[in-house]
């Protein structure tokens, strides 16, 4: 599995809490990148329930994870 944060966007607007299935066929429907489908596809399918990109990716980046400081602008 190899994730991007390009890639992992293309989640952002998935209707959340989703299965693995349902993940897929949202990044089907909204034309995501074949690759974020092949990713979902290499999850381990035991049912679960995502709540987040952070249970797909436990590696997602936040806002804290960047240098930029907004309260300086």
């Amino acid at each position: 599995m190899y994730w991007t944060l390009e890639l992992a966007s293309k989640l952002e607007d998935a209707p959340w809490p989703a299965t693995k299935e349902e993940l897929i066929d949202f990044a089907m429907r909204s034309g995501a990148p074949m690759e974020v489908v092949e990713n979902l596809q290499e999850l381990e399918d035991e049912g679960e329930v995502y709540d987040n990109i952070e249970e797909v990716w436990p590696d997602y980046p936040d806002k804290d994870d960047f240098l930029f400081n907004e309260d300086e602008y």
